[in-house]
């Protein structure tokens, strides 16, 4: 029986509230990227099985004060920072 929350993190996900890829209690676990082996902090968006990640483009925001945002492509890592590694 496994009573606990899952340890694999979703397939996609959003930070951004208006996503229909957002997760309030998935966000609140603490979700860490890693991409193409490096640890990444600015992630907005990932997508494991696509193998993508938005970051935020500078301080650059569009007209509606979001912001810009580019896709980079490659292997994609998510990983829950308060699970114990070992």
């Amino acid at each position: 029986m496994n009573d606990t929350p899952t340890d694999t993190p979703p397939d996609r996900l959003s930070i951004d509230p208006r996503s229909p890829h957002y997760d309030a209690t998935v966000l609140q676990r603490d979700v860490g990227i890693r991409f193409k082996g490096a640890e990444k902090t600015n992630v907005e968006e990932y997508c494991v099985s696509e193998g993508w990640i938005r970051v935020a483009a500078g301080k650059a925001l569009d007209r509606y004060g979001n912001p810009l945002t580019i896709k980079l492509t490659g292997p994609v890592e998510p990983y829950f920072k308060d699970r114990k590694e070992g």
